[in-house]
């Protein structure tokens, strides 16, 4: 056999000198968003994780008390323990149900049937609205005096509760609340549902399983991906819920703190008592839990997860 032939240096150079440019002109277009990166985001982030071991009150020069601001937090923080007890309760029922809803939404939305791209946008369009208003019409429609749930409570007989200033059910009209924003979640369980071949079902058919069995046998092994991905993003989102806490309450967490949720009692830390330093802390602690709740659940998904391609090289 002939040994291919070598390309002449010059045109080895220029060949070289071809692809690093075009490496440079890639870096360069990337340039902005990597600075935009490192200035807003990896910046703020050092920052904030300095200014978590100071004494920092933005009147006053900041003072390292090393862990001070820990250990105030977890030994003598009422308020913190309260708002991580309002909050993981939060999280686990505004989750839990806003999966639950949005799938059940999903499977309904999941035909062909006519004006069904007109349920599907109006099931979507509150997600996409402002929390801002979406707040103040919940707030209105959940008054105590003169809300519409009242009055169609009071239609049929029935007394209805002071819905955001009774303890026993502000948190979870705004768990409510939630579900009521799962529009989006919803659409991709849809994208989810309709990327599923259907010769599984007529497999499935053919073998006999019913409605039941093919959802559960089926649906919900290929679906799993799409349900761990919205799991994360919600529980993600709900430990970051402030908007609409905010906006109900006034900025209180009220009543009697039964809404205090971890973002607010950060917030109101940073921006209302000045304390900085503190506040700062308070954002590691709650980087620290949801990374490790979302190692955890990472962790035990390869138990319930399902992922065709590994399934094949098995």
């Amino acid at each position: 056999m002939q040994k291919k032939q070598k390309e002449p240096r010059h045109q080895q150079s220029i060949s070289q000198r071809k692809k690093k440019y075009a490496a440079f002109e890639g870096y360069l277009f990337i340039a902005p968003w990597i600075l935009g990166f490192l200035f807003f985001q990896i910046g703020p982030m050092l920052f904030s994780f300095i200014m978590s071991f100071t004494g920092w009150k933005m009147i006053n020069v900041p003072q390292f008390v090393g862990l001070k601001n820990y250990e105030n937090i977890f030994f003598h923080d009422e308020i913190f323990i309260t708002s991580i007890q309002v909050t993981l309760k939060y999280v686990f029922f505004s989750v839990t149900l806003s999966l639950v809803v949005s799938l059940m939404l999903a499977l309904l939305l999941n035909s062909k049937l006519k004006g069904m791209y007109l349920f599907r946008t109006l099931f979507y369009i509150p997600s996409v609205v402002s929390g801002v208003a979406l707040s103040l019409v919940w707030v209105w429609f959940l008054n105590g005096d003169f809300g519409i749930l009242n009055f169609i409570l009071s239609a049929i007989g029935i007394q209805g509760p002071d819905w955001l200033g009774d303890p026993s059910y502000a948190l979870w009209s705004l768990i409510m609340m939630s579900v009521f924003g799962v529009g989006g979640t919803m659409v991709i369980f849809l994208a989810g549902l309709q990327n599923i071949p259907q010769y599984l079902y007529e497999s499935a058919m053919i073998d006999g399983a019913n409605g039941f069995q093919k959802f559960y046998k089926v649906t919900l092994p290929i679906l799993s991906p799409t349900i761990l991905f919205n799991m994360i993003t919600m529980i993600i989102g709900a430990f970051r819920t402030f908007t609409q806490v905010y906006i109900i309450t006034d900025g209180s967490g009220g009543p009697l703190n039964a809404t205090m949720l971890y973002a607010l009692y950060l917030y109101k830390k940073a921006f209302k008592y000045m304390e900085m330093g503190y506040a700062s802390a308070l954002a590691w602690i709650l980087f620290a839990i949801i990374l490790v709740l979302t190692l955890i659940i990472f962790k035990f998904s390869k138990y319930w997860v399902y992922y065709e391609a590994e399934q094949e090289k098995r």
